[in-house]
């Protein structure tokens, strides 16, 4: 088939390489014309597509990359996997809506579209649709096909990969789901049919509101225990001996990446915009998440201050940038308003992460450094975000003044954990 995927980031480019593996002939449409170029000359920004595995399929040519809006027409199933930012609180389909209007006018008799993208329940039927319709002349479940799969996206995951994630899937009508259905099951192992788009895009927000309260109910949690002189990582632990009934979440800075932070409140946004009323689980929690970074700072402040420090000249090096254990990904990262509040306070802040790529380390404002011996003992204060399996843990654990081990990975006589 002739497979259009729209939006070559984090999502689009790991489906679009996979299905061109699949036997599908497939165009990676973006609008970013860096990024077209350096897909076209086989260079991946994206962790899990290795350059190696792009460039195969560009040489077989199953796979291109343009910008070129023209070079989508007669496509059999496209793919929208664009960017669902909040703006203030308030989701911003600003990216769906001109990618539809861009598909609609490439939109042939019997063609498929599939919404991706994160969103609020009833956007692929109230939002897409008529976009496609208008753009095309086509009328949906007649003329075309749609529906909507969440991504699953999970940089790193080892256990998990792309492929081996079960796929959910839904469609407008019967036939829609048959043929989308059809299409996933080329590229995943296991494809999971449900009714409708809404039941669809309400369970990719359920998925992730469900972790956003519970590691924000450990993070709460976790800053009471501290002053109650109980070790909420030892307790658990404890907890997680019992075979059923529970489910392992630890605490940490903050939660990043675009999952945790934004999709549950395109959830409550929905909710009060139709119901008139809070999702009061997902705004607390958003809120308790807000405000671990400020946590972790008082928490190098009391240590300095036990030492006869202040933020204020000190100097601080921060291990680990990403939001993700691995990972290479900075979006919505707690790291960034660490750095931030510690250079407010005056503090001489320094960064060190290796997955970082070059130039995507600039919203952090602060120098990048390597996590050398000397680099670790010259800290006045030493703070894990996120635990690399390239750092050196035992060398960080003996070597550092302080350190405020936020994963709990370490050990040594000047070590606190979160």
């Amino acid at each position: 088939m002739q497979i259009v995927v729209a939006g070559q980031g984090y999502v689009g480019l790991p489906l679009a390489v996979r299905a061109a593996e699949a036997g599908h002939r497939v165009v990676g449409y973006d609008v970013d014309l860096d990024r077209v170029r350096r897909l076209t000359a086989g260079d991946s920004y994206v962790q899990d597509v290795p350059s190696s595995r792009l460039r195969a399929v560009l040489d077989a040519g199953a796979y291109s990359a343009t910008a070129d809006a023209t070079a989508l027409a007669g496509f059999d199933i496209a793919v929208i996997t664009v960017p669902t930012p909040l703006r203030d609180g308030v989701p911003d389909l600003s990216f769906v809506e001109a990618c539809a209007r861009t598909l609609g006018n490439h939109l042939s008799r019997g063609a498929a579209v599939v919404l991706e993208s994160t969103t609020w329940p009833g956007t692929t039927e109230e939002l897409l649709l008529p976009l496609l319709e208008e753009a095309s002349g086509l009328k949906a479940g007649v003329d075309f096909l749609a529906g909507f799969s969440p991504e699953r996206i999970a940089p790193g995951n080892q256990r998990w990969s792309f492929e081996t994630t079960p796929k959910l899937v839904s469609g407008i009508d019967a036939r829609s789901l048959d043929v989308i259905r059809g299409f996933y099951d080329s590229i995943f192992h296991t494809t999971v049919p449900v009714s409708g788009p809404k039941v669809a895009e309400l369970a990719k927000l359920i998925e992730n509101t469900f972790r956003l309260v519970n590691i924000s109910m450990i993070n709460e949690l976790a800053t009471l225990t501290d002053r109650l002189g109980v070790n909420i990582w030892e307790a658990i632990d404890a907890a997680a001996t019992k075979p059923f009934g529970f489910t392992r979440f630890t605490p940490g800075p903050g939660v990043g990446g675009h999952c945790l932070p934004v999709d549950p409140l395109f959830l409550a946004w929905k909710i009060r915009e139709e119901l008139g009323v809070p999702f009061r689980f997902a705004e607390l929690a958003h809120d308790v998440n807000r405000r671990m970074p400020d946590y972790v700072v008082r928490r190098v402040a009391q240590a300095l201050d036990q030492r006869g420090k202040t933020l204020s000249g000190s100097r601080i090096l921060l291990l680990g940038l990403t939001y993700k254990i691995n990972a290479t990904d900075l979006r919505e990262s707690p790291s960034t308003r660490v750095a931030e509040l510690l250079v407010n306070h005056g503090a001489q802040v320094r960064g060190a992460d290796p997955n970082v790529p070059d130039g995507d380390h600039a919203s952090l404002n602060v120098p990048l450094v390597d996590a050398s011996e000397e680099e670790i003992a010259a800290a006045d204060a030493v703070v894990l975000l996120m635990d690399h399996a390239t750092f050196d843990l035992p060398m960080i654990g003996k070597s550092a003044p302080y350190v405020l081990d936020c994963r709990n990975r370490l050990s040594g006589p000047h070590v606190e954990t979160l």
